[in-house]
């Protein structure tokens, strides 16, 4: 079986592509469909797209095409693409790979405009999609594990699809195909399945973009394996977002960006995921680990309202599923806050004496006793207003199960527990120890989700507050500058002050008669630097507290003799108490273009790794909660009595110096580490700044 290829991903060269959207209506509902290599055998491909083809007979005309011009699946077949009565507006082609050419240009003569490529191994694949596309025709494939339209009868793949909100598009079939049996298995269906395979000419961005007027898709899933053109991947996520339809990533990580090896402590900090999920918050998308996780997410999103934030109640009808649920929600940055002394004894009038009501909230047993007690708590704290979600954990949709005189009962609290949920639109979570019973389908037909690990329905309810808090962001257009800087030290410094980057006074020295003139006007203590060396710590080429013009000269002799003559430099050193050194950086990603990153800087920035990253350029609110969302962000606010420093500074050079890499054609990389910051405003102490690669527009192509 294949599995579909590995396949860089390729958009159109286009954004425009919608305007050749028609060229796709094949893919989607064509007038007409003809199997090549149609088969009786149930092990082998023919036989799978022959019976979905025919599953949609009463929609359009079928054909099937053999050999040997033996009935299929009780329809009959014809020996030659010639014999049909009419020119399929789509071709399946599924015959061994030394056949296909010949297929593909018979095919063309007679007329056919679209063809679904399922066989794998083809010779010389990227001519025969050549003659394609030169004779006005498009191609789905090679190596394609088939397609799927629950709206329009469509199913030309291997498997068993149900309808549904949830559309797959992806890289690898087989993937794609474990993603729509794991919906299947929660009542999930699907609205589009398209294994994209080697996309030498319709391609995943096309294929996504045609999702955006998909009436049925409500969710789309998305497995990639690279990023090429990834700027235009979000405005295309971007865009379904806008429509209410939320993308859900996949990926290994194995983009072009993790294969650089990094100059620099912005570089070597940051990873290919990292930049990935920048471009999910811009564009409204979110990235998840595996195929469960993205159906668990799916399932809830296509079930619940989404969250207005993360507080959650948990009730359960045991303490230690109690406690597990609140560390699980903790662990995802869920709060389980302690409910109100007036929510308290609403709750303990419904529950036996010394039940734990707090949050979790413990039945002690009141739910056998009595199961309309889960509908009650759970309508009594929603309508407080004190949580965004209830999470009810435990025994409940198995009653009825275990106990089948007890199901109607079970039945009615859950009718009751979706009316409450839907008057209040805060969502009701469920994590039942029962999988498929009669309870858990009527919770999920009244939209509350159900999960059969506590886990599941913390992660799930987790990423979709990150969904909520992170509906993408307009990224502004920023006038290309080709100017490139001199290497070395002095020239970053004039280039930062350019940007509005604030720096220590500083004076350029080439000789020891310039360096006495510096020392009569710069302020003691002063730094001394090597300024052509990119790490000068490493190489013992700065050094600080040079509090008098003797210590200068001497240390400037060393320096002289060790390394050799250049450019150094002279700066007055930063004196400000409690200052928190940060690194802000930006860079040219080969996927995704410019993006900008602050993070714990210093010399030991490699050590700690706390880094935000986000595509460039940002405006000031972005810098902001990018600087808010580090783990080194107490220090900034004020660490243990400290006063805090002055965040609007470093939010303004985090902007500056994005502004700046998104601008700048002929730059890689600007990397100011560290910028000290203080009470009083930022000081950018040292930089760095690298030269693109030849060619740098052709990365920033969207």
């Amino acid at each position: 079986m294949t599995t579909g290829g590995a396949a860089p991903l390729r958009f159109a060269a286009d954004p425009a592509t919608r305007a050749e959207a028609a060229s796709l209506g094949a893919f989607r509902d064509p007038a007409s469909v003809a199997v090549i290599g149609a088969s009786n055998n149930q092990l082998k491909w023919g036989y799978w797209l022959a019976r979905g083809a025919l599953a949609g007979a009463d929609r359009r005309a079928v054909y099937l095409v053999n050999r040997s011009a033996e009935t299929v699946g009780g329809a009959p077949a014809f020996a030659r693409l010639s014999d049909l009565p009419e020119v399929p507006e789509l071709l399946v082609l599924c015959v061994p790979p030394r056949s296909i050419e010949g297929v593909v240009v018979e095919a063309l003569q007679l007329g056919v405009k679209a063809f679904l490529g399922i066989t794998a191994g083809t010779p010389d694949e990227a001519r025969i999609a050549a003659l394609i596309r030169a004779a006005g025709a498009r191609l789905l494939g090679p190596n394609s594990l088939g397609l799927y339209d629950g709206s329009t009868k469509l199913q030309l793949a291997w498997g068993h699809f149900i309808p549904g909100p949830l559309a797959i598009i992806s890289q690898s079939g087989q993937l794609g195909s474990e993603i729509a049996n794991l919906g299947a298995r929660c009542g999930l269906g699907v609205s589009r399945f398209i294994s994209v395979g080697n996309q030498l000419d319709v391609t995943a961005g096309e294929l996504l973009e045609d999702l955006i007027d998909h009436d049925a898709t409500r969710i789309v899933a998305l497995y990639l394996e690279s990023f090429a053109n990834g700027r235009q991947l979000v405005n295309i996520l971007r865009a379904l977002a806008e429509t209410g339809k939320q993308t859900l990533l996949l990926t290994t990580g194995a983009s072009e960006g993790s294969q650089r090896l990094a100059r620099s402590h912005t570089g070597s900090i940051t990873s290919a995921l990292d930049t990935v999920d920048a471009a999910c918050r811009a564009a409204g998308a979110i990235r998840v680990a595996t195929p469960t996780e993205l159906v668990h997410l799916a399932h809830y999103l296509s079930t619940a309202p989404r969250p207005m934030g993360r507080r959650i109640a948990v009730i359960s009808d045991s303490g230690g599923q109690g406690g597990i649920a609140a560390d699980e929600a903790s662990a995802r940055g869920l709060t389980t806050p302690v409910l109100s002394a007036q929510l308290q004894s609403t709750l303990a009038a419904v529950l036996p004496t010394g039940a734990s009501v707090s949050n979790p909230v413990d039945l002690a047993g009141a739910g056998e006793a009595n199961l309309s007690v889960y509908a009650e708590l759970s309508q009594r704290i929603l309508e407080s207003g004190e949580v965004d979600a209830v999470v009810l954990s435990g025994y409940l949709g198995r009653y009825g199960e275990d106990t089948p005189t007890a199901e109607p009962a079970e039945l009615r609290v859950i009718d009751r527990l979706g009316a409450i949920a839907r008057g209040s639109r805060v969502p009701v979570v469920v994590h039942s120890m029962s999988e498929g019973s009669r309870a858990v389908g009527r919770m999920r037909e009244h939209g509350i989700p159900a999960f059969t690990g506590i886990e599941f329905a913390m992660t799930a309810f987790a990423q979709a507050s990150r969904l909520a808090e992170w509906p993408g962001r307009t990224i502004e257009d920023i006038d290309a500058e080709s100017t490139v800087p001199e290497p070395g030290y002095w020239a970053a410094r004039r280039f930062l002050t350019g940007i509005g980057v604030p720096l220590p006074a500083g004076v350029l020295i080439r000789s020891r008669a310039e360096l006495d003139q510096a020392s009569a006007a710069l302020a003691f203590p002063v730094v001394l630097k090597a300024g052509w060396l990119e790490h000068k710590s490493e190489h013992d080429a700065v050094r600080l507290h040079l509090g008098s013009s003797r210590e200068l000269a001497a240390v400037y002799d060393d320096m002289l003799a060790r390394l050799g003559a250049g450019e150094y430099v002279v700066e007055e050193q930063d004196k400000r108490p409690n200052t928190v050194e940060m690194l802000v950086g930006g860079r040219l990603d080969p996927d995704f273009g410019p993006v900008i990153a602050v993070g714990a800087g210093g010399t030991e920035a490699e050590l700690h790794r706390d880094v935000c990253v986000e595509l460039a350029p940002v405006d000031r609110p972005t810098a902001v909660d990018m600087i808010r969302r580090l783990a080194c962000f107490p220090l900034l606010n004020g660490w243990r009595g400290r006063p805090a420093t002055d965040i609007d500074a470093l939010a303004a050079i985090v902007v500056a110096v994005s502004e700046a890499i998104a601008a700048h054609t002929g730059l890689s990389e600007i990397e100011v580490n560290p910028v000290r910051v203080a009470s009083d405003g930022a000081l950018a102490v040292d930089a760095l700044i690298l030269p693109a690669a030849a060619d740098p527009d052709s990365r920033r192509k969207p």
